[in-house]
């Protein structure tokens, strides 16, 4: 399936678009984005996190979920798929598809250099409308080097950044601590 004709399609158009789609899109304001695939560095990144984090939150109430998870900010209109989110309690969803959330506690992103600059400046100020979102993390795949922002009580974010692979990190929202050589483990950087 390809391209919407219009331009500026409503969320609706997007959805149905979307969900009869062979790749994935993002979408913003009337306009769909096509995604790109990720590099192997990128996805054995992915894989180390992604097994760390079902691990440490077996048997809690939060749970994590992959970039095939869609979430919805609805103040902004944004539809993006995060490399990794994380849902404390119930997902809630859009609609009777329940393949879109909107109440994500974390979201990991894995920065590339096509998405570096996106993910580190625009759409983290789309993400903090999410009034469920707690922490914003992003992890380099070109470096080791991970940034940490954290949701204050009085809403400002805290930011921290971690560059040594003999250092950790929390995740406070859902009490989880992960070494950053665990994250990086048979990551080789080109």
């Amino acid at each position: 399936m390809g391209h919407p004709e219009k331009k500026d399609i409503s969320e609706a158009e997007y959805l149905e678009f979307e969900r009869n789609a062979t790749e994935k899109h993002e979408y913003f304001q009337g306009e769909i984005f096509a995604m790109s695939g990720a590099s192997f560095t990128h996805n054995k990144i992915f894989a180390n996190l992604f097994g760390a984090l079902s691990s440490s939150l077996k048997g809690k109430p939060c749970q994590p979920f992959g970039s095939d998870l869609r979430t919805s900010i609805s103040l902004n209109s944004l539809f993006a798929y995060p490399d990794i989110s994380i849902i404390c309690g119930e997902p809630e969803f859009t609609d009777d598809k329940f393949d879109t959330v909107k109440n994500p506690t974390v979201i990991i992103e894995i920065l590339s250099k096509s998405t570096r600059n996106y993910d580190l400046g625009g759409k983290f100020l789309l993400y903090k409308q999410i009034d469920t979102l707690k922490e914003y993390i992003l992890i380099d795949s070109e470096a080791i080097k991970l940034i940490k922002y954290f949701k204050n009580e009085d809403n400002s974010w805290l930011m921290t950044e971690v560059n040594s692979i003999e250092s950790s990190f929390k995740l406070d929202s859902v009490k989880v601590e992960i070494q950053l050589k665990d994250i990086y483990e048979n990551v080789k950087f080109i």
